[in-house]
């Protein structure tokens, strides 16, 4: 029999998984994108910034994810009910997060509790 706890933490790996695997096909995404466009000018993103909430209802838990940079940001939502993590792409990083703030708050009011808001958690 398992504990309320364990099952928690199983689910929560199993969204770590899934963040791992949205990684690594977003860095295949970048390897085939510079293949496909050698010569563009290379750039190097800076100031990158991470946020990571883990919100909880009715025994689900979801992932809203968060990466900006002084080139633009992205918001990954991984939601236990959908099959796939979405990925939405912003060329300002003001924009990402303002729409991160705005879907945060309307998972509150969609019920969801917010059990972590912060860096991404490690090990």
């Amino acid at each position: 029999m398992t504990s309320d706890y364990d099952d928690f933490e199983q689910h929560l790996n199993d969204i770590e998984d899934e963040l791992e695997d949205f990684e690594s096909e977003f860095d295949d995404l970048e390897a085939e994108l510079e293949s496909e466009f050698p010569s563009a000018t290379p750039f190097e993103l800076t100031d990158p910034k991470v946020r990571t909430a883990v919100l909880s209802k009715d025994q689900m838990i979801a992932l809203l994810c968060l990466k900006t940079a002084d080139q633009g940001g992205a918001i990954c939502r991984v939601d236990p009910r959908e099959e796939a993590p979405a990925v939405q792409i912003y060329d300002d990083p003001v924009k990402a997060e303002e729409w991160f703030s705005k879907s945060l708050n309307t998972s509150r009011k969609n019920g969801w509790n917010v059990v972590y808001d912060g860096l991404p958690l490690k090990g």
